[in-house]
């Protein structure tokens, strides 16, 4: 369970730079709080902070039930997948959009895997 802390640690402090990323935008930007538009390379920063988190609220979760219930060695290696996915993600998104795919799916498949594998382990031990 200790590599699955330290992935989970390391997701979190990718999404606070993310977060510092979005606060320097703002000032390159000049954009001011609460704004969340008017310069379409902020609005990628910001879009990069919001969809991470949303994708936390998977991930995070499901590593932890994948861990229990299936194996915390593939829970962390997807979670390792995870945390790239994300990085490409936002290198992707900020330098065009549309290159966002290959980072979105490297972060949306495991999140899906874990979450999925381990309702699927919890059922199997609750039988």
């Amino acid at each position: 369970m200790e590599a699955v802390t330290i992935v989970i640690a390391v997701a979190l402090i990718e999404y606070s730079v993310f977060s510092m990323l979005v606060g320097k935008a703002r000032g390159t930007y000049d954009i001011a709080a609460p704004a969340i538009s008017g310069d379409p390379i902020f609005e990628r920063y910001y879009r990069v902070q919001q969809n991470t988190l949303e994708m936390l609220v998977l991930f995070i979760p499901g590593i932890f039930m994948f861990a229990e219930y299936v194996s915390a060695d593939v829970a962390a290696g997807l979670g390792l997948v995870f945390v790239v996915g994300r990085f490409l993600y936002c290198r992707g998104y900020i330098a065009d959009p549309k290159s966002r795919t290959l980072g979105f799916v490297l972060s949306f498949i495991p999140a899906q895997i874990l979450v999925i594998g381990g309702l699927i382990g919890a059922a199997i031990a609750l039988f």
